[in-house]
């Protein structure tokens, strides 16, 4: 059973203007169109915080992710010249938030800022489970070898009494935004992780204590310069949270 709505003080809600069930764009015969994401919720999860450096005491407390204890939050990765996944994460996903809540979504995002330490990844899956998300994304990018390319969206493998009811949604999320973040960025999946830009996992504490259709998506390797080269990009950046956006919204309008 899912938890009743509430919001925790890490949270923060953001509603697409003052009703996320407004009318979109007229149609030719003067009837308003529903926006295309009128009444659902998306929790998007930023991976890692850019304060999580300056604190280990909090970021290396074990917590437990369902099948086992686990750190509770990571500095993350960094290109060469020291650009932050956090950095990127955050920025990623506030394009992806005004995107989402033009569309009429509800957002629900996991951290304030980019100045914070965590939170665990037990409140980071908390957060969307509270506000019953139709879809939770996580947003990474990765410290693969320097000679690894691409992408890949991880999804939780079925496992009783944790993902077993969230497995197959799951996946179906995954296969939507796999295919929507090739064709809008043109960047390759990761050879080294999965197949074809798919991995299911059951060691993800985010994934594992999800109670809603949640996926993880490592964007590319920040480690690989080729990649890097295209991830420090603002506009690139941008390029991302469209192919995500699209990705959702054709999940969420099956």
């Amino acid at each position: 059973m899912r938890p009743a709505w509430t919001v925790a003080a890490v949270v923060t809600v953001v509603v697409g203007g003052a009703d996320p069930a407004r009318a979109g764009p007229a149609a030719a015969d003067g009837a308003a169109r529903p926006a295309p994401l009128a009444g659902r919720v998306i929790a998007l999860d930023p991976g890692h915080n850019g304060g999580n450096a300056r604190r280990p005491d909090v970021i290396n407390r074990l917590v437990w992710a369902g099948t086992h204890r686990k750190a509770c939050d990571t500095v993350g990765a960094a290109t060469a010249s020291g650009y932050p996944e956090a950095a990127f994460s955050w920025d990623v996903a506030t394009r992806l938030r005004r995107i989402l809540e033009a569309r009429g979504a509800v957002v629900v995002l996991t951290r304030r800022s980019n100045a914070g330490v965590g939170p665990c990844i037990t409140e980071r899956a908390a957060v969307g489970n509270r506000a019953r998300a139709d879809a939770a994304l996580s947003i990474h990018a990765d410290g693969a070898a320097v000679g690894a390319r691409g992408f890949h969206v991880i999804h939780p493998v079925a496992l009783p009494r944790l993902t077993a009811d969230i497995a197959a949604p799951s996946a179906r999320l995954a296969r939507t935004v796999r295919d929507a973040y090739a064709a809008g960025t043109g960047l390759p999946p990761a050879g080294y992780a999965g197949r074809g830009g798919l991995h299911a996992r059951g060691d993800l504490g985010g994934l594992n204590l999800s109670d809603v259709p949640k996926v993880l998506v490592e964007c590319g390797n920040l480690r690989n310069a080729r990649d890097a080269q295209l991830l420090t990009q603002p506009r690139f950046r941008q390029r991302i949270a469209a192919a995500l956006a699209a990705g959702l919204e054709r999940h969420l309008r099956r």
